[in-house]
């Protein structure tokens, strides 16, 4: 809401160390998730540090909060799936709401003063949002890091996305230092960029960002969830394909299935919602929910999971040691699909291609994949060297970055 943006959390003392995390969040839950779990790292790694996201997700404040660390909501904007931005609602233009965006993220980082400001995968931010902010912060000597999640896309789509945006000069010119949640020796994402050795050089792959249970169990946590299967699109939207596959899978050969739960997630279009939450309650071994905050506990508990491969929902089965079947959208891009194929090659989870537009999906194939589901070697036979040390990494990299800004980071 408006009210939250300007006040909350900034009458910080300077001895204490700040980190401003920005997330642009234009469509699903992956990027919040993330900075959230970042935000929880540092603040308990080092005492007395204040964390402020600022962040555009409409449903943030469905998430808890660790101590020391606060959030600030800027107007909503999504992206269509036609590539189109809108603000969220469709009030005004889309490009007086980024003018305000830009205004309201400038404002709350000059009056916070950051220490080290983390940007999530946009390096100029949401149509170039940031870039004010990005020079006020470098004047007064913030760290400014820009963290990038292990896959960002095909590498032709993404040098030419980030020609468009200017994305590659910001990195060359603004950035401190390049943190890149993965393993180079799973994929690297900075690949066909055209990146100078400088930015080599001031990149770091941290490993993936384990993730942990909360202290508060879901208040629907199921009780048999240990027999259950979890199907779980992340946020949604783009979901519809994964929901009905599986359910029809479900209606044909549910006596023979392993139980499930289907966490629709809370951007899934309310139509398809209500037309799939009727097809379950007509199976007697499925179950449904619309949104679960504290899905890490449905994660840690199940049998094993079903999903579309997004970065937060693979950082969990790896996390939990879960076994689990990816099947990746293709559009509108390929990181999910490029996710989904290294994490087959290297035995950490099994894959099942979306079928193409027009294409029938092969309910055989699905069922086929679901009933070997729990005979699948777990993750951690397969799992590499420092696979999961990414919070780890990035802490202790922000300890030396406090150290080095004044931020006095007590030890």
């Amino acid at each position: 809401m408006i009210a939250d943006l300007v006040t909350r959390g900034l009458t910080i003392s300077k001895s204490n160390g700040r980190v401003l995390i920005y997330s642009h969040d234009s469509f699903g839950l992956g990027h919040i998730r993330r900075c959230r779990t970042i935000a929880h790292a540092l603040a308990e790694a080092v005492p007395k540090l204040k964390v402020l996201i600022v962040s555009g997700s409409p449903i943030i404040g469905s998430f808890d909060f660790k101590t020391r660390v606060d959030f600030v909501r800027v107007p909503g904007i999504i992206k269509l799936r036609s590539g189109e931005y809108v603000p969220l609602g469709q009030h005004g233009a889309v490009h007086e709401t980024t003018a305000l965006r830009a205004s309201l993220i400038r404002e709350t980082a000059l009056n916070f003063s950051p220490d080290v400001f983390i940007v999530d995968k946009e390096p100029l931010g949401l149509r170039g949002e940031l870039a004010d902010t990005l020079v006020a912060l470098k004047e007064r000597g913030a760290r400014l890091v820009l963290g990038l999640r292990d896959i960002l896309d095909d590498p032709g789509a993404l040098a030419e996305e980030w020609r468009r945006k200017k994305a590659a000069a910001a990195v060359e010119n603004f950035y401190d230092n390049i943190l890149i949640y993965g393993l180079e020796d799973i994929y690297d994402p900075l690949q066909g960029l055209g990146l100078s050795g400088k930015v080599r050089l001031k990149t770091t792959y941290t490993g993936y960002l384990r993730r942990t249970r909360p202290a508060a169990r879901p208040a629907a946590m199921p009780k048999d969830i240990g027999q259950k299967l979890l199907i779980t699109p992340g946020g949604g939207g783009d979901g519809e394909v994964l929901i009905d596959w599986v359910l029809s899978a479900y209606e044909r050969d549910h006596a023979i299935l392993p139980p499930a739960l289907i966490v629709s997630g809370p951007f899934m279009r309310g139509d398809a919602r209500h037309l799939f939450e009727q097809r379950i309650a007509a199976i007697p071994t499925l179950s449904s929910l619309t949104f679960e905050p504290r899905m890490e506990h449905l994660m840690a508990e199940c049998l094993g999971v079903v999903s579309m491969g997004g970065y937060n929902t693979f950082c969990e089965i790896l996390s939990f040691d879960k076994r689990a079947l990816l099947v990746p959208r293709h559009t509108p891009r390929l990181e999910q699909t490029i996710r989904a194929e290294a994490a087959e090659r290297l035995g950490l989870a099994g894959r099942l291609a979306e079928p193409e537009n027009g294409v029938p999906p092969d309910i055989d194939r699905m069922s086929r994949a679901l009933r070997h589901l729990p005979l699948q070697d777990l993750p951690s036979s397969r799992a590499k060297p420092g696979l999961l040390d990414g919070l780890q990494s990035v802490t202790s990299l922000c300890r030396h970055w406090l150290s080095l800004t004044g931020g006095h980071a007590e030890r």
